[in-house]
């Protein structure tokens, strides 16, 4: 497209990915240049081409409306010590055991990197500052990120890595949903009552989606299938102690050498984080309907 400016190229490339986009005042990171950004992103060239013509708008990519969970890795500040966060992300990795996998990326005009992995089905996640790890950051649901081709006074995002986005590892959908679930001193009190006949099938689903998790997926299921039957829990459609057990059970199923998790006691521990965060997004009645 020898016509198009290179901001109008990069937009209409992200586009292309099913990522909508909107466009953030000249030169900046943290100024969208509309209101309701999220919600009126968009991945339509003609409405692209229109707002980018004759316009060095910067670009941004919504996260949640484009399934994304984008992991901004931060450089320190001067006079900060400490790892990067691409150092302390690798080593979180390697203290909870799971990969880290090359994906889409992004590098920032101070020396970070933005790692685009796909969201995983069925789990809310939000953005988190430090949350994770010192310097790490998301980017989700409620989030954006700067998109390639954007240039600040600082210099310019460049894209480092074009492959497709990875899928966000199970052990990283479980530590982001911990971290959105406030510890507390005393059990969490959920609200029980007598299954229904919609929330014991609902819950015959949800295990037997477990049973059949693919390899290398295994955790990111177990603990989507627990967030799913939390939110029924906390509507009252399942008995929590019911749910517990059956999703333990369908989760130890899937214990071997090869997989993640290892043993009985992380089974459990997914399972009760993930009856713990939907049971604090209920569904509403009619959505169970």
């Amino acid at each position: 497209m020898t016509t198009e400016g290179p901001l109008t190229e990069w937009a209409l490339f992200l586009a292309g990915m099913g990522w909508p986009v909107f466009p953030l005042k000249p030169g900046t990171k943290r100024a969208p240049a509309i209101k309701e950004w999220e919600r009126r992103a968009t991945t339509d060239p003609d409405r692209i081409r229109r707002a980018w013509s004759g316009n060095r708008w910067n670009i941004a990519v919504a996260a949640g409306p484009a399934g994304l969970v984008v992991v901004d890795l931060d450089m320190p500040k001067p006079g900060e010590s400490g790892p990067d966060g691409a150092a302390a992300l690798a080593a979180l990795a390697e203290q909870r055991g799971g990969p880290l996998p090359d994906t889409f990326t992004v590098t920032t005009p101070s020396g970070g990197r933005h790692l685009y992995f796909q969201a995983p089905p069925g789990v809310r996640l939000r953005n988190s500052q430090g949350q994770l790890c010192p310097r790490v950051d998301t980017r989700a649901g409620g989030g954006y990120v700067v998109a390639p081709g954007s240039v600040t006074e600082q210099g310019g995002y460049e894209l480092a890595d074009e492959r497709d986005p990875a899928e966000l590892p199970a052990w990283l959908v479980q530590l982001c949903t911990e971290k959105a679930t406030p510890r507390t001193t005393a059990p969490l009190a959920l609200r029980t009552g007598n299954p229904t006949a919609y929330g014991a099938a609902a819950l015959r689903g949800e295990c037997d989606r477990i049973r059949r998790a693919d390899p290398g997926r295994h955790n990111e299921t177990l603990a989507s299938a627990a967030y799913t039957v939390g939110r029924k829990v906390g509507a009252e459609l399942i008995d929590h102690a019911t749910a517990r057990a059956e999703l333990i059970a369908a989760g130890n199923t899937l214990i071997g050498p090869q997989h993640w998790p290892p043993n009985h006691a992380e089974v459990a521990r997914v399972v009760d984080a993930g009856l713990t965060a939907g049971s604090r997004n209920p569904v509403r009645r009619k959505e169970a309907a």
